[in-house]
């Protein structure tokens, strides 16, 4: 459990990183994170340090098709708990 419990908290702070050079590089124009990787580390359980990143670095939370994606991303990780707690 503990070794669960540190994995998730580098999935989690890796996401914020990356969202953080994401907006770096839309700012410079440069190459960008694709937003398929940001939604995998979002599913993987990284949701709760995507959150913290769009909020921190005010990124992605305007686009719609982006935060309809997201969204699903959070309610799978809730229902997969959910499964995991009734087992």
């Amino acid at each position: 459990m503990q070794g669960t419990a540190i994995a998730l908290a580098i999935l989690n702070a890796l996401t914020v990183v990356l969202y953080g050079l994401d907006k770096s590089a839309a700012r410079r124009g440069d190459r960008r994170i694709p937003e398929n990787m940001l939604h995998l580390l979002a599913v993987m359980g990284g949701w709760p340090g995507a959150f913290l990143a769009q909020r921190l670095f005010h990124h992605k939370t305007e686009k719609r098709a982006f935060q309809c994606v997201f969204l699903l991303t959070v309610l799978a990780n809730g229902a997969c708990l959910l499964w995991m707690i009734r087992q």
